[in-house]
């Protein structure tokens, strides 16, 4: 599975934005895909997952409210809706996908800068 992310930038606190993750090369029905951020200097973090296949979500506690997780089935796409971004959420974001435990693919990330 290759993934592509996308649609980082520089937002101002309190705006939202939307990150895409292309993916391709394999039929993704039976994965599950993730979303993980990173801060400098700060461990990876886990955003949340969707089932490709119906489309169930999991978020950790800390990520419930402000961060929306989707697929598009058609154009093989994961999202994730950023809403009420503050500037702790600055980070590389990532999208992974696995089958099975590990996860065993990463896209390359896209940087979200929040200034205050």
């Amino acid at each position: 599975v290759q993934l592509q992310a996308s649609g980082g930038g520089l937002v101002q606190a309190g705006g939202s934005l939307r990150l895409s993750c292309a993916a391709s090369g394999r039929t993704l029905s039976d994965y599950i895909m993730g979303w993980f951020r990173q801060a400098p200097g700060k461990e990876r973090e886990f955003v949340g997952t969707i089932r490709w296949s119906g489309g169930s979500t999991y978020y950790p506690d800390s990520m419930k409210g402000r961060f929306t997780i989707s697929r598009d089935n058609a154009k093989n796409t994961l999202y994730l809706q950023m809403v009420r971004l503050k500037p702790e959420d600055t980070a590389v974001y990532y999208c992974a996908a696995r089958k099975y435990s590990p996860w065993a693919y990463w896209g390359q990330g896209t940087q979200v800068t929040v200034s205050s």
